[in-house]
């Protein structure tokens, strides 16, 4: 097992790519340089899938979910292929403590410091060692099932991070994002010594 992380993301829809994206945009930032990032890109059950978007901010009037799934892989692997993209893997179980935890799927174990999941609010939500974390959805209706997993401002716990619906958030595209974008900032501070960080581009 030699895959060797600082931190997986686990999930590629809104609010795992957002996440991506934004550690991604931090790799000349001097604690970032030598951090491994990776993310697992399953999009097979993001609700993405079947969305059509009239009303997210910046993204034009009938883009289709499934479009932006596509898209979002294409952005992160051009613009920043520094970031490990793992397809075709389901994570199965989480085990240890921060910063030495195991994440084993479908077909690898892989070794990271944090993680971070975003993998929708399905009731099917059945990664071994958190389920002690999952609760009843506290911002859907009662009938959907969906479920959550307990978390203060994001964190699970120690080194774990929750996102998007996940995270208790509704479904809506710009709250996924922001979800994601949120926890990488929180991140790239913890990274930065405690020092409040964040990370954008600028013309100036």
């Amino acid at each position: 097992m030699t895959n060797l992380f600082d931190v997986l993301i686990i999930g590629g829809g809104v609010s795992g790519m957002s996440c991506a994206l934004v550690l991604g945009s931090a790799k000349n930032k001097s604690f970032v340089t030598e951090k491994k990032i990776g993310v697992f890109t399953h999009q097979k059950t993001s609700a993405l899938q079947d969305a059509l978007f009239n009303n997210a901010y910046g993204i034009p009037a009938g883009k289709l979910g499934s479009e932006l799934l596509t898209e979002s892989v294409q952005l992160l692997s051009k613009t920043y292929p520094h970031i490990k993209q793992i397809p075709n893997e389901k994570v199965l179980k989480i085990e240890g403590l921060f910063p030495e935890f195991t994440v084993t799927t479908t077909k690898n174990a892989y070794k990271t410091k944090t993680i971070v999941i975003g993998i929708g609010s399905a009731n099917t939500f059945a990664i071994d060692g958190l389920m002690d974390y999952v609760v009843p959805h506290q911002k859907a209706l009662p009938e959907k099932q969906r479920i959550q997993l307990k978390n203060s401002d994001h964190k699970v716990t120690d080194g774990i991070y929750v996102i998007g619906t996940l995270a208790g958030w509704r479904s809506q595209l710009a709250i996924a994002a922001g979800s994601g974008a949120a926890v990488a900032t929180d991140i790239l501070t913890l990274w930065n010594g405690g020092i409040q960080t964040h990370c954008h581009d600028s013309i100036r």
